[in-house]
């Protein structure tokens, strides 16, 4: 596994060298000085492990009581899709999913449900990734997706290409959605993160990949079940042969964590760790354009923590 200094001297393509001067400057300015008041639009946070990282970010946040109510149900939505070891960086790190968890109970949830839409077969993906085994022993309850029924049609006000959606029960029974993404390469979309995430909480994401995707995408944000919290785990980060990979030496060590409420800003942030302009994550500008986050983080609130 290659560390994240070594990523960026090494020559990977043009692509990824391009990126990767805008992501040094990106990555430097995610880090710079904050402003030292309170209400933060995004916290950013690097140099420790996945969970200890959250400790701290939902910290500066105001602590899981301020998105978990006592009694509520919550969803906590990782990148499961893969049938592949947390090492590989292709599913959001267990220890995160696990640590999240563990911070939802302490603050009141009656009950904490995890899923994803996988695409490798998801008994599998779901033992494999680590993150069944981890939500379970926090307490949560580890549902499937792998068909039809557990999906119910919406509509989705003001969708260019995206009218519909069949949405996963649980994602509608929920009090609080709380998105974790892993941050990493794409080969259809550049990037995934916090936007493309959802994903995996439909059905029918053929018809997103069949007619624009990433206006689908951002479509999609439009539906009202949004995200209380997105948290975009960029420990180890995929950045080449994405989605799945192919080997550790796609991996860089970044040991960094971003937790915002808004997934365009906690997108447009993780572009830039990548070393992509976020102008070029075509759905980005899109969302930008529809009023559905913000991308500029030169006029946001940043709390940047270094371990």
């Amino acid at each position: 596994m290659m560390k994240r200094r070594e990523f960026f001297k090494s020559s990977i393509g043009a692509g990824i060298a391009a990126g990767a001067a805008l992501s040094m400057g990106g990555y430097r300015n995610l880090w710079a000085s904050a402003p030292g008041n309170a209400r933060y639009d995004m916290v950013a946070v690097m140099g420790g492990t996945p969970d200890a990282m959250f400790d701290l970010g939902i910290q500066e946040l105001g602590g899981m009581n301020a998105f978990v109510s006592k009694g509520q149900k919550v969803l906590v939505k990782p990148n499961i899709g893969w049938d592949v070891v947390p090492e590989l960086a292709a599913n959001t790190n267990p220890l995160l999913v696990k640590r999240i968890i563990e911070h939802c109970f302490r603050a009141g949830a009656k009950e904490v449900y995890v899923f994803d839409h996988t695409c490798d077969n998801w008994i599998n993906a779901y033992k494999n990734s680590g993150i069944e085994r981890a939500a379970k022993s926090a307490g949560a309850k580890v549902v499937p997706a792998n068909t039809e029924n557990y999906y119910q049609e919406v509509l989705i006000p003001g969708g260019v290409k995206l009218k519909k959606a069949k949405v996963h029960e649980i994602l509608l029974e929920a009090d609080v959605f709380i998105n974790v993404p892993i941050l990493k390469d794409h080969n259809s979309t550049r990037m995934t993160a916090c936007l493309k995430n959802t994903m995996g909480v439909v059905w029918d994401r053929g018809f997103w990949h069949a007619n624009d995707l990433h206006q689908c995408i951002a479509d999609y944000a439009l539906f009202e079940r949004k995200p209380e919290l997105n948290v975009i785990d960029c420990y180890n980060v995929m950045v080449r042969n994405g989605p799945q990979g192919v080997s550790k030496e796609d991996v860089v060590q970044m040991k960094s964590q971003i937790l915002t409420s808004d997934w365009v800003t906690g997108d447009t942030a993780a572009a830039r760790m990548l070393g992509v302009d976020p102008q070029r994550i075509d759905y980005l500008p899109i969302a930008n354009k529809m009023g559905l986050g913000n991308m500029n983080l030169d006029a946001l609130n940043i709390k940047r923590i270094k371990m």
